[in-house]
Order: structure tokens, then sequence, then C-alpha cells
């Protein structure tokens, strides 16, 4: 009676397996072909347990296509060689016009035929170009390209790759099918891969190409399988029986249909003309496609006429890659600068020999910063690859093995800044080093004084970031202090102001000159000290002097603050330049008391919230109070909250916090218990 009742159990399990594998494989084709998933990630995986455990309870109901084969087969000694039964051929290339039309003459002049042909144009994916060999419909076989006639047998990795299906969908495809194509790596991947081997100091890769060729070759598939490699196939190679259409666009959009992957932006074309507009269009996305590519390719789309036009050496007659300039060069650096940024961050900048790269002369690449610099073991005199992509600003990428000379010169980070002489900070542990002088630097003036005006620093209501740039440029402010010595009638002849708009701002300045000492500190824009550190700095210390006089050690006393923060303080009031700015600034400002002294904690401990549109104060405001009481403000209410500070339309937090029985108060209830406790 048992074993009836467990061969039933098997027969409704081996019934789920199906029903498991058909829809983990439906799910793969609409994410990978389709780009048009259905359910998250999460459910995904859900079912792919749900079947690994079945398959493991049942192991002889596994079978060669079902999605937990992917990886499992153990690593090898070495690749073994495969030979093509159709040779896999490369393509002639094409870098102008003039080439473009030369192949079109060579075409028609072959079939002698006047008329416009049609072409199937598709991106030309930098990548490895391989063949996928199904039988019945069962992928068997994967081989790389190699030398054209034979190729190396890489099935079990290409097994690991999740966007080439192991069984064919539907139905009518030949009893044996090879698909071409080109296995690559999209660039989000890419940078995911080099980003996790930096952190683990291991070697990274150049570029995407590269990746996925290593990935693609190694021996052990586990390691293949944990790299994010994708698949587009592109053409077939050996077809035996019936089900293939008569032009390369529809034998792609077949190949779609029966489950494998194609380049979404594969197009149908007409002549030259068409060609020359696909190709300045896909070189117009290149650097947004999420893949990298060299070039464009055409086919003749009619299969009829690539047979009639045949082969020529190592290449067909009928295809042509119409390749982008190059966007890898070799040059010279003959000097290396150090600029600085905006926000203070030092770049180091490589003087090159001038090289012809990416479709413009580049004399400039960036390095850009110490690490790179030391990572890559680059030297003044070296001889580097430089790379440009579109408007990307062009990078040294590596030094040319083997080209190094005894007359090169290590590169160092100065030790002040080249624009304002202040000192240069490079804390343990972080790649970007800075300048310190943040409010004198002309470099990082602009974002300053934007910074120094803004809602939750001096607020200076009318200040927006096109003004501060046009009294930049026009010479009218070099440091903060500026703002409050600026003449009405200089601002009213500023484009776009005029009398009104200037009386305005100047009372908006006026009305910043009483700062509270936690705005004035945020808007000093000491690195790293934002709104909550600068409150902790105005309550444990009471007054900028003070702060400006603390150790390091001392600092780290106050919470938030850690010894990154802590140096970035030292450093910033140990500029003579800076100490300069705040002396001069502080005969301009008065700053505030807080209403409740450091040493009266009397909210300590207690937890607000505030909610609604206070009458006397704004919730900003109603928060520095409470803060500087001790306590803690909170954006939501919970069952932890101690009061919630309620104005006028207070809403859904009100609705809640009588649900939970948290006590309600008024600006009135606010007063009282900061006066009481």
């Amino acid at each position: 009676m048992a074993g009836i009742e467990s061969g039933k159990q098997q027969k409704i399990d081996g019934l789920r397996i199906t029903k498991l594998r058909e829809q983990l494989n439906r799910h793969s084709y609409l994410y990978y072909v389709l780009d048009s998933p259905e359910i998250p990630d999460s459910e995904y995986d859900r079912l792919y347990r749900e079947l690994q455990q079945l398959e493991q309870k049942y192991p002889e109901l596994i079978t060669a296509d079902s999605p937990t084969q992917r990886v499992g087969e153990q690593p090898l000694d070495a690749f073994t060689q495969i030979t093509h039964r159709i040779p896999m051929l490369s393509l002639d290339n094409v870098f102008s016009e003039d080439e473009l039309e030369a192949f079109f003459k060579r075409i028609h002049d072959r079939l002698e035929f006047n008329d416009e042909l049609e072409f199937n144009a598709e991106p030309k994916l930098d990548g490895l170009a391989v063949s996928l060999v199904y039988e019945n419909g069962l992928f068997v076989q994967a081989a790389t390209r190699g030398d054209g006639a034979t190729g190396e047998d890489v099935t079990q990795n290409v097994k690991t790759i999740h966007a080439v299906p192991l069984r064919l969908r539907g139905e009518g495809f030949p009893r044996l099918l090879e698909v071409r194509g080109e296995v690559f790596m999209p660039k989000a991947g890419f940078n995911r891969l080099n980003k996790t081997a930096l952190e683990k100091g291991e070697k990274t890769f150049v570029n995407p190409r590269n990746a996925a060729a290593g990935s693609l070759r190694q021996l052990d598939p586990r390691i293949t399988a944990a790299r994010p490699l994708s698949f587009y196939c592109y053409s077939t190679g050996a077809v035996e029986g019936e089900g293939l259409a008569s032009t390369q666009n529809s034998i792609l959009l077949q190949l779609q249909q029966w489950g494998l992957p194609v380049c979404p932006e594969v197009k149908r074309i007409k002549g030259i003309k068409g060609c020359l507009s696909y190709y300045d269009s896909i070189q117009r996305q290149r650097d947004d496609l999420p893949y990298d590519i060299d070039g464009v390719v055409y086919k003749v789309n009619e299969l009829k006429w690539q047979q009639k036009l045949g082969f020529v050496a190592r290449a067909p007659r009928w295809a042509i890659a119409h390749k982008f300039p190059a966007q890898e060069e070799i040059t010279r650096i003959s000097s290396v600068d150090f600029q600085v940024g905006r926000t203070g961050a030092i770049t180091p900048v490589a003087r090159l020999e001038p090289v012809f790269v990416g479709g413009v002369t580049v004399s400039n690449a960036t390095l850009h910063n110490m690490d790179e610099i030391e990572r890559k073991d680059v030297r003044i005199g070296d001889r580097v690859f430089i790379r440009r992509a579109g408007d990307v600003i062009p990078e040294v990428v590596r030094v040319v093995p083997g080209s190094r000379k005894e007359k090169v010169r290590r590169i160092k980070l100065p030790e002040r800044c080249p624009v304002c002489g202040s000192d240069i900070e490079r804390i343990e542990g972080e790649a970007v080093a800075r300048c310190t002088g943040g409010l004198i630097c002309k470099a990082q003036r602009t974002e300053a004084i934007k910074h120094f005006a803004s809602r939750k620093a001096m607020d200076i209501d009318g200040l927006g970031d096109k003004l501060v740039e046009q009294m930049v440029e026009a010479g009218m402010i070099e440091t903060v202090v500026d703002l409050y010595r600026l003449d009405l009638e200089e601002i009213a002849a500023l484009e776009r102001m005029g009398q009104k708009s200037a009386e305005n701002l100047i009372a908006a300045i006026n009305a910043s000159r009483k700062p509270t000492l936690a705005k004035l500190i945020y808007a000093l824009g000491i690195r790293e000290v934002g709104e909550a550190t600068a409150r902790s700095l105005a309550l444990a210390y009471g007054d900028l002097d003070s702060i400006m006089g603390a150790d390091e050690e001392a600092l780290q006393q106050i919470q938030d603050i850690g010894p990154i923060v802590a140096k970035h303080i030292i450093h910033f009031f140990a500029q003579p330049h800076n100490h300069k700015v705040i002396a001069q600034l502080l005969k301009e400002v008065d700053i505030q008391q807080p209403v409740v002294s450091r040493d009266r904690q009397i909210l300590s401990g207690k937890t607000f919230v505030i909610t609604g549109t206070l009458a006397d104060m704004t919730r900003d405001e109603a928060r520095e109070l409470l803060q500087a009481a001790g306590a803690k403000v909170s954006g939501s209410v919970s069952a932890k909250t101690d009061y919630l500070l309620a104005g006028e339309k207070a809403g859904s937090k009100l609705t809640r916090a009588k649900k939970l029985g948290v006590e309600v108060i008024d600006e009135a209830g606010l007063r009282a218990l900061l006066q009481s406790g």
C-alpha cells in the first residue's frame, strides 16, 4: 500500500517538475529575449529552488534542458578542439563613406543589379563569436570561432549563460540548427565585476571584451557561471532539415521566436543612404547602449543574393563591417598637472603627445586619482593606451607592456592646492584628495557660495544658482563675506534683476545676519558636516572659537563624529585662509545663542514628531529647539513616540498618535515643556 502511495506522489511531483521547467524557461525567454519580465527575480528564485529540491528527491527525472543543469560539470583539464561544419568567417571592414560606396559598387556589379538592395543592419558587438548547435531543439554543443576552421569546445561554459536556451521554444525548427552569435559582457555587469575585484584586491579587466573572453575560456564552468555574460545571435551556420526563412532579417525573427535573443537594434534598411543613416544613428546612441560596440554590420538581406555573391578568401562578399573611429590609441605622457574641481577634489590630468582617437585629437586625459595611478603604475614618460568614448573625458587605460624606459618619473600628489595654496587633505582609505580652502579657493567659489546661501544654511531667499554664477563671473563675489557687502545698484544692473529684485535680495541677505551657531557651522561647507553634525557641535561647544580650537580626540567624543569627520574639521580650521574669512564674516553676522543652554538637556531621552503648520515658528526652528534641549525628533509616529507637536492641518500623524495614545501638544505646550522639563 505504501508503495502505491509513493508511486502516486512521484507522479504528482514529476508533473510539478515538468511544470516548473516550463515556467522557468518561459520566464527566461521573457527576460532575456523579449526584455519583458512578468515576475520579480525573487519569484524566479523561489521557483528555481523548488525545482532544485524536487530534482534532488528524484534525480532520475533530471533532463539535460533543465534550468538547474546550467552549472555542475567538473573543471576541465583543457579545451578540446571542434571542427566547424561550415567555416566561421570574419568580415571585411570599411572606415569611410568612400570605402562603403566601393563595397556597394562591387555588389551591384557582381549581381548586375541596379535597384536599391535591402540590407539587414545591426550593431557590431565587441565580444567573442561562438557557434551553438541544437539537435531536435536541444542544445548539444558550443564552440569559439578559433581560426575559423576549428574552435574550442566551450559547451559547459555556454550552458551557464542564462540568455542561451537549453531547448528551443515552439516548433518548426530544423532537426539540426547551428546558431552563430556573440557572447558579451554588458557594461553594467562589467562595472560590477571590476568593482568587486577592486574591493577584494584582485586584478581588474581592461574592458568588457577582455572580460567576456576571459570568462568564457575558464576551465571551471563555475567561474564562468559567476560572470555576468550574455548572448545575441546574428546568423546561422549548418542547417539540416526544413524551416528557415528566405531573408536574413526573417531568420533573426525566427530565431527570436524559437527562444534565442537577438539584438534589439537590428533593422532592415535600403541602399547606401539607409546604411549611412543607420550608422549615424547607432553612433549617437553608442554611449547609451548597455553593451560595447565598435561599429555596425550590413548584410544583404536576400539569401539568394548572398548565395550568388559568395565568398572571397576569409570573408563573405555580401557583408561588411562599418567600423567607428578607434576609441583606443597609444601615446606618451609628457607631464601631469593637478586640477581642482568645484567641490575641491584634486584630479591628476595627464598631458599627452597629441593623438587622434575617437574622432578627435586628444592631448589631455584624466588619471582619476592617486589610487588609480598607483594601481595602474603610470609614470611620466610612459607609453600608454588612451581611451575616449563619445563625450566622455579621455582616460589613461594602462601602460603599454614592455615599453617603459629608464627616464620615467613617478607622479607625486602636491602638498598644496595649485589654485589657492591651501593644504591638500587625503584621508587614509579615501581615493580622492581635496583642497581644504573651501572658503577662499577660486575653483570652489561658486559651489561654496551656493551652499552658504541655501535654505538649510544661511537661507538667503532669492539668491539662486544662476544669480550666484552671474555674480561670480562678474567679479562681485570672491568669498561669502562679499555677500554682505554687495551694492544695491550693482545688483540691479545685472541681467534679469532690476531695482525691486535687488532690494528684495538685499533684504534677504540682511535677514540672514542673525543665524544660529548650528546654521553658520553648516553654511561653512566643512566636508561631511551636515545639519545634524553642525547642531551637535553647536550644542557641545556653544561658540565658534571653542569649535575651532578643539582637538581631534575631543571632537570624537561628540555624537555622530568619528575619526574621518574629526579630521575634516581639523583640516578645515587649520587653514589660515579660512580663519581670515571667518573673522571677517563674524563682523557681518550676529550669532544667536540657542534658547536652551547646552548644559540643560531637559528633554533628553524624549522622542518628538512634528506635524502641521505652526503659528509662531517654522518646523525647522521647532526641531532646533527640541534638539537643543536633548530631544530626538523623528519623522514618523510609533509606540516609542513621547509627544506629537501638532499645528494646523495636522493629518495622518495626528490620527495615528491618538490611536497609539501618544500625548499631543501645541506650541504653548512645547514652551511649557522647555521651561519646566
